[in-house]
């Protein structure tokens, strides 16, 4: 199986990261492609809306070479887009969601506080809106705190335990493509699911059913 993970942030280097995070999942073979005409993050609704079209573009030229393609924002742009062409294909939101609304009640840590109202309207989109708790943010400007590993991590485990805590969360979303590798190393933290998204839609996408 091959998969296309197309990453609609500018950034060569968390592409490499998502792939091979990727690569850990299953037994597919992932592919990246690295959009070129949007930030290194996106960070807004403008630009995430603004990186549809080349996200579609990367998916149409290529995504027909694959069994499966996953869209690495965490506002899903261009997916519905490449699932009306007849592309097998998941974006980053709706695919941790879908996975932590087997555990319960779930909830979303992230960075991006321009990006809110779209993460709850994927919430839904989906018809979870009744196991959906909320969304928890970090404190501070999310291109400084994704610069700093170990400042992102700690800051993202406090939003963690809030998601549990005041949300009574039974499954935590860590929402951000730029984000995973972060949310592999709180995945070892919690007596909870904490879900990094990248390794949701590979299992979605591989999963027999």
């Amino acid at each position: 199986m091959r998969l296309l993970l197309i990453n609609p942030n500018s950034s060569t280097a968390t592409t490499q990261m998502m792939v091979e995070l990727a690569e850990q999942v299953g037994p597919a073979a992932i592919i990246g492609r690295t959009a070129s005409r949007a930030p290194p993050m996106i960070t807004t609704v403008a630009a995430l809306e603004a990186s549809e079209p080349e996200v579609i573009e990367i998916g149409l030229r290529d995504g027909a070479d694959h069994d499966g393609v996953i869209v690495a924002a965490f506002g899903d742009p261009g997916v519905h887009a490449l699932q009306q062409a007849g592309i097998r294909a998941i974006g980053l939101c709706a695919a941790s969601m879908l996975e932590a609304a087997r555990y319960g009640r779930f909830a979303v840590a992230t960075v991006t506080p321009d990006l809110v109202s779209k993460i709850n309207a994927t919430a839904q989109l989906l018809g979870l809106s009744d196991l959906y708790a909320g969304l928890w943010l970090t404190p501070g400007d999310p291109l400084d705190l994704v610069g700093d590993p170990a400042r992102l991590e700690s800051a993202l485990a406090e939003a963690v335990a809030a998601c549990i805590r005041e949300g009574a969360a039974q499954a935590v979303i860590i929402g951000g493509g730029p984000l995973s590798a972060a949310a592999q190393v709180l995945s070892r933290q919690f007596d909870v699911p904490v879900i990094a998204p990248v390794a949701a839609a590979v299992r979605l996408l591989t999963s027999p059913s």
